[in-house]
């Protein structure tokens, strides 16, 4: 991978830089499999549910897509609201509670390869940013120990407090870039959601890369990928 083109790198974290995706999956497992007993006739959720629904998108946006596709209707209620309440804001807070009790419980390590390109982006010189739908990424990042490497930090609450819609729209990338000082036809997208894909792809970057940690390469390369890599270590 030649790097010198580019003059900024952008990285999703959960699944690209630490495998905390997998602790959302088991956050929103438990959370929407709690809830769905609640309803008679409905099947369990499942990883499926996670990548068609889920996966990439802001918390509450996520709820509400999952039970819109059961046919399931409930108040969006407030971000305020607490976990236990029957809203779309309530299940949200209620699966972020759970992802903080596993990330106390066990903490996270960031993986290896993607480290190593950290490692190579940061000596070259090159500005780098998270773009995360999670509003934990900051903790995440600590608990990881790799915040140092981040220019900017671009979360779900930051894009709130901005006025961005999340992914799969490209607002988040976008102004990520522009914090940086760089244009997206010169700076690159690192991503494993399918709608953080498409959000790269609607933004014009030089360059989406798709990470598979699982959803798939050729979903991924449909998505906007402009090349596919299963660990971040196979671009040094």
């Amino acid at each position: 991978m030649d790097w010198e083109p580019f003059d900024a790198v952008l990285f999703d974290l959960d699944g690209v830089v630490t495998p905390t995706a997998e602790v959302h999956m088991r956050a929103w497992s438990l959370m929407f499999n709690d809830f769905l007993v609640t309803r008679d006739g409905q099947p369990p959720y499942t990883d499926a549910d996670y990548f068609a629904f889920v996966d990439g998108k802001p918390r509450y946006e996520g709820v509400g897509s999952f039970l819109e596709s059961r046919g399931l209707d409930l108040a969006h209620g407030d971000p305020a609201d607490p976990p236990d309440a029957e809203t779309v804001c309530g299940l949200g807070n209620r699966k972020n509670e759970a992802f903080g009790q596993v990330l106390r419980d066990e903490g996270v390590t960031a993986y290896p390869g993607s480290v190593a390109l950290l490692e190579l982006l940061k000596q070259r010189g090159t500005p780098m940013a998270i773009v995360s739908s999670s509003r934990n990424a900051p903790d995440v990042l600590d608990a990881a120990g790799v915040t140092g490497y981040f220019a900017t930090v671009m979360h779900g609450g930051v894009a709130e407090e901005r006025g961005l819609p999340g992914k799969p729209a490209p607002d988040t990338f976008l102004t990520a870039a522009a914090d940086l000082g760089a244009k997206p036809d010169r700076a690159v997208v690192l991503e494993d959601a399918i709608s953080g894909v498409r959000a790269g792809a609607a933004g014009h970057f030089a360059l989406v890369i798709g990470v598979d940690r699982g959803v798939g390469a050729a979903a991924l390369t449909d998505a906007g990928a402009g090349l596919v890599v299963t660990d971040l270590g196979q671009l040094l």
